[in-house]
């Protein structure tokens, strides 16, 4: 089989290479993405053979692949991708474009044995315009040696009980940290409380063209105050080393001083990527729970271009990925990664054990969560949206601003980022 693998260009070069050759892709599938996922499931699944073309396959960085594909899509065809990937921080902006393949018929395939947030996320107007193999639910991993000392039990259940909802949080942080004399904080940074929160929302951001901000997220802005005044969050940045340190155990404060972390909250993907390899030492000392929220963070959603020159060969391909349940049982059972085909999981959900959280079976777990999450207030302004309104979270927090000062800073913000 053969890939054949086109590195990053400009879209006035691709036009270039194009203009005056209209055949040159009638007997290839251009195929462009962020993630080396969508390469491996290409030579797994021996994808030419089966939708009987050659693939051109083009890997960009996530942070560079919208200002990519949003020019070639305005073009059209001649340099437009047939198919491509869309992260779930920009994903609903392309579904809502009106630039896209409707992929509707490969949902009905699958309905019912899927889950409800993803199809959610890539409707529009009634038409599904995009389809994703996985499923990203997030929870929070605490540390059983430290839940064991300073709560009594380190049982996943128990433990669940005291994190049941944010009160319960707050009440069983500052337990955690009189209970060590100080030392043991409960997170290692605020900003990651931010997508167990905006799950949480009964409404989108912006409603009839106007800004809303859910009073769950007010509830955020207090909670993740009540954490730094009383001196129950690391102090750290989220991606930044500190929080990274906190993994291993080995987060210190500015005098030095080591702070034991007690949870993260993280989706699957953080599981897998982020935790595991970084927790070296405190390997087999971590277990799971659903914690204060339902919520997801991340995940990939396969679409095409709406005038493709090959609609039913890009159709196939994303069949292929998504919906076939041979392909995705080999998929979950050699990669471990968390499906949105229901069926598939339940199939292989009882049979994982994972060393690495005390042999707690997360995939069973992360099944049930993953049926309580809710994507239809996902909207494509949300990214800027949070970007922002983590700064007013950040300005508060580190008394910088009032809370009242933060926010109409955010709504100006906002207002002239989208143009109220």
């Amino acid at each position: 089989m053969r890939i054949k693998h086109i590195a990053f260009i400009s879209v006035a070069a691709a036009m270039l290479m194009f203009t005056g050759c209209p055949d040159q892709r009638d007997n290839r599938l251009v195929v462009w993405t962020f993630t080396n996922e969508i390469r491996d499931m290409i030579e797994m699944f021996d994808a030419e053979a089966a939708i009987g073309m050659e693939i051109d396959f083009s890997l960009t960085p996530s942070d560079q692949f919208p200002a990519r594909l949003d020019p070639a899509l305005r073009v059209g065809r001649r340099v437009a991708p047939d198919v491509f990937a869309l992260e779930s921080a920009f994903v609903r902006r392309y579904i809502e474009s009106g630039l896209l393949l409707d992929l509707t018929e490969l949902y009905e395939e699958v309905r019912g044995r899927v889950l409800r947030y993803p199809i959610e996320i890539a409707t529009h107007n009634g038409r599904v315009y995009g389809m994703s193999w996985q499923a990203t639910p997030g929870a929070m991993f605490f540390r059983r040696s430290l839940a064991l000392q300073y709560l009594g039990t380190d049982d996943p259940a128990e433990v669940q009980e005291m994190f049941a909802n944010w009160d319960l949080f707050l009440e069983t942080a500052q337990r955690l940290n009189d209970a060590s004399d100080g030392r043991v904080v409960v997170v290692s940074a605020v900003d990651e409380l931010g997508f167990p929160f905006y799950a949480s929302r009964s409404r989108p951001w912006v409603v009839d063209g106007q800004l809303y901000i859910d009073p769950v997220l007010i509830d955020y802005m207090r909670i993740a105050r009540t954490l730094r005044d009383n001196g129950l969050d690391g102090r750290a940045t989220q991606w930044s080393e500190g929080w990274f340190a906190g993994m291993n155990d080995a987060l210190r404060d500015g005098a030095g001083n080591l702070v034991p972390v007690f949870a993260y909250f993280l989706p699957t993907w953080g599981l897998h990527y982020q935790l595991v390899p970084r927790g070296t030492d405190t390997y087999g000392d971590w277990a799971m729970i659903q914690g204060p929220a339902f919520w997801f963070w991340g995940g990939t959603w396969l679409a095409a271009y709406g005038d493709t020159r090959h609609p039913e060969a890009a159709k196939d391909l994303i069949r292929l990925f998504t919906t076939n349940e041979d392909n995705l049982y080999r998929w979950a059972t050699e990669r471990g990664d968390f499906l949105n085909n229901m069926a598939v999981v339940n199939r292989i959900k009882d049979d994982f054990a994972m060393p690495f959280l005390g042999g707690q079976n997360h995939y069973a777990a992360f099944a049930e969560k993953a049926l309580h999450i809710d994507g239809s207030i996902i909207q494509g302004t949300d990214q800027a949206i949070q970007e922002l309104f983590l700064e007013a979270v950040n300005q508060y927090v580190q008394d910088t601003a009032t809370m009242e000062q933060a926010l109409d800073t955010f709504r100006t913000q906002v207002n002239a980022l989208l143009q109220f």
